[in-house]
């Protein structure tokens, strides 16, 4: 069978032929076909690596996508996805894994209750998800010799169901579960993220100390300033509490930072603040039987390969308490000998800040890069 043929399908790997804990979860709808087996039954060695057959095809003819995470959501986004097969299907079946109409919501709001941590982590789950459909029926070739794919922070979940490394409903249940536990985590402190452009005098460190240290005048107790996303040189996610996000921005000359911005979050997300969140999540991924992704899938923990199972349900729990290292990522997936032609590069999900990011990390790469647009009316496309 060809791989071509093995991910035509790929959305339904989530289907009929039950894994452990699949049986609690919705089934697929009628005629669901389960993609996961098809690609491993395409793996010709399937012991000796992910896809070897689109791994040796030349760089400029293999593809990566990259899955947008949390920030990206907007009113509206999965309207330029319901005509290609399949879509409205996966609303429906994410309807009966979260209990409430999704599609509704993402496509006509409200907008603060889209933007909710517990809500707009599955919208952005399903809408990436969606539009690799679409990429899929516009070029399927691009699917085909995908070799490598990376998702930030929840975007990895939706990265690894698209690897066949979880089925879709147990990956959505799951990003359901953590994002619950992340907006009730968010709740009990005071707390966000800062977006801060530096320079290269720019101490990160050196400057979140200060900013625990101004916390701790203020009588809080362990204060939480720390670097929590890693974007590209220079450009850092600062996570913690919001005296000490406060402080760094009144001080943002001290520190020869450019620009900050506070970002449109519920809560100080890849610190010790989430703690809370570790143990749901960790009992929900527990009840699932994870795979071997079917081709590469970089963590966001370091931007390695994901080696077994056992691994991808140790950091995706860890994952939630560290940062986001997208930078040392990129750096990863796009390292090669010069003169060597680059991946084309897929984001794939609402947003092009992933496409921003690589082009500051790799503008050779940047190249290559493709978003496939989830907003546009029919009969539009950016492909």
């Amino acid at each position: 069978m060809s791989v071509r043929a093995a991910r035509v399908a790929w959305v339904w790997g989530r289907g009929a032929g039950s894994r452990r804990g699949a049986s609690s979860l919705p089934q697929p709808p009628l005629g669901a076909v389960d993609v996961a087996k098809l690609l491993r039954d395409a793996t010709v060695a399937g012991d000796d690596g992910p896809s070897e057959a689109a791994a040796r095809r030349p760089p400029g003819q293999c593809s990566v996508l990259l899955f947008p995470g949390q920030g990206s959501q907007v009113v509206g986004m999965g309207r330029g996805l319901l005509r290609y097969p399949r879509v409205r299907e996966l609303y429906a079946a994410a309807r009966q894994v979260l209990g409430y109409d999704l599609l509704e919501l993402s496509l006509h709001g409200p907008r603060e209750v889209l933007d909710r941590t517990a809500h707009c982590q599955p919208a952005v789950f399903v809408a990436s998800l969606a539009a690799v459909e679409k990429l899929h029926h516009l070029q399927p070739a691009v699917i085909e010799n995908c070799v490598a794919a990376a998702g930030f922070s929840v975007g990895e979940f939706a990265a690894l169901v698209f690897a066949g490394a979880m089925e879709f409903s147990e990956g959505l249940y799951a990003v359901k579960i953590r994002a619950e536990a992340m907006q009730e985590a968010s709740e009990a402190v005071p707390s966000g993220m800062l977006s801060v452009l530096g320079r290269p005098q720019t101490k990160f460190s050196f400057a979140c100390l200060e900013a625990r240290e101004h916390c701790q005048s203020l009588g809080i107790e362990k204060p939480v300033c720390e670097v929590s996303n890693y974007l590209f040189p220079d450009c850092r996610v600062i996570s913690g509490h919001l005296e000490a996000l406060q402080f760094l921005q009144k001080n943002s000359s001290k520190y020869h930072f450019r620009r900050t911005k506070m970002l449109s979050v519920s809560g100080g997300f890849h610190t010790r603040l989430m703690e809370p969140a570790l143990e749901p999540l960790t009992q929900v991924l527990k009840t699932f039987e994870i795979k071997k992704p079917l081709i590469s899938v970089h963590s966001n923990i370091d931007g390695n390969k994901y080696l077994h199972p056992k691994h991808i349900q140790k950091l995706l729990v860890k994952q939630v308490v560290s940062p986001v290292k997208w930078e040392q990522t990129m750096h990863t997936i796009y390292e090669r000998k010069k003169g060597t032609d680059f991946p084309q590069t897929f984001e794939v999900g609402p947003g092009k800040q992933l496409g921003t990011i690589l082009k500051n990390c790799n503008l050779q790469a940047w190249k290559s890069y493709s978003h496939v647009e989830v907003l546009e009316a029919d009969g539009q496309s950016d492909l």
